[in-house]
């Protein structure tokens, strides 16, 4: 990365805040990484100070590398107002009511953008991975929890107070296990990632099997199977119910679980059209940026923030490197 000259004002910055890490990147004209900078995202008991502070590295690290950033983008999960560059509530970072917009530009002084990470992530795919050339489709990063992208006319919806896309939280075994937001059999508890090795852990009496370790096992362990049966049919079911309701022309999923391939993608796809009585399910495909979507977006968010142009095909994601 040495050597690296970018035209003056024509890199971005591109934060990606997780629940437990945030990746950051100085990304140049053609959509390449051309460095990348990690930290815990609750150091020192801070998350707000933690994001600040990456922000600030990361400016500096983009000057040495000779190139002059022209804008930032951040991303967040939670509630997420984009207009006014607000996290209102984001219960696995303990941030509410941040003006995180205000916060970055006062330290750094260029124009900042701060979204949504799922529906950033729906920005990458659009603009040059699974869904390139669609205007209505469904992405789902499949993580610790589970949002959504719903992109509709091109447009990733936000909703009425900005909380569209929680999709996680959608009942689909009513009466089912409890959910940490209150409600019982939420898509969350038997789907994401954490939830599925949340599962195991109680079927086999010990934890510390990830959902990795756990699609590993399927063929061999019982519970491990069961878990992931349960994990299938659940999101098949629930892509029945959103594609009824919003006709998306294809499903993309994201995140560790869809990196399992045809061993998670062909029950899934089985369960959608086993609940589809008269019509055809959509296409389901993988994420072509898996867990560096929410990042490419950023980028792309901020590339816009400053008035660049994003051509189709812009960030491959050969020009990617992969998560650590």
């Amino acid at each position: 990365m040495s050597g690296v000259i970018q035209p003056e004002g024509r890199c971005v910055l591109a934060v990606d805040v997780g629940g437990t890490t945030i990746k950051a990147a100085v990304v140049g004209e053609d959509g390449r990484f051309l460095s990348s900078l990690t930290a815990p995202s609750q150091a020192d008991d801070d998350p707000v100070e933690a994001i600040r502070s990456l922000c600030r590295e990361l400016r500096a690290h983009a000057l040495s590398l000779g190139s002059t950033p022209a804008a930032i983008g951040v991303v967040t999960p939670g509630l997420v107002d984009e207009r006014d560059g607000v996290v209102r509530y984001a219960a696995n970072l303990r941030l509410r009511d941040v003006p995180l917009r205000a916060l970055v530009s006062g330290d750094l002084g260029l124009p900042v953008v701060v979204g949504h990470d799922a529906r950033a992530a729906g920005i990458a795919e659009a603009t040059a991975g699974a869904a390139v050339g669609l205007d209505n489709f469904l992405l789902l990063p499949l993580g610790t929890g589970i949002a959504a992208a719903v992109v509709v006319h091109g447009v990733p919806v936000a909703g009425a107070t900005r909380a569209a896309g929680e999709v996680g939280h959608m009942p689909v075994y009513p009466g089912g296990e409890p959910c940490s937001c209150g409600q019982r059999g939420c898509l969350e508890v038997y789907a994401s990632a954490g939830g599925m090795a949340r599962r195991y852990a109680r079927r086999v009496g010990t934890s510390g099997a990830d959902s990795q370790a756990i699609a590993d096992a399927v063929a061999t362990d019982p519970h491990a199977r069961a878990v992931w049966n349960d994990a299938t049919q659940a999101l098949g079911t629930a892509l029945a119910t959103l594609t009824l309701a919003l006709d998306p022309a294809r499903v993309v999923l994201g995140g560790g679980l869809a990196e399992a391939g045809a061993l998670f993608l062909d029950p899934v796809r089985e369960a959608l059209h086993g609940a589809l009585a008269w019509r055809n399910p959509p296409p389901v495909l993988r994420s072509a940026f898996g867990a560096q979507a929410a990042q490419v977006g950023a980028a792309i968010m901020a590339r816009r923030k400053a008035g660049l142009s994003v051509p189709d095909g812009w960030g491959a994601p050969d020009l990617v490197p992969p998560a650590a």
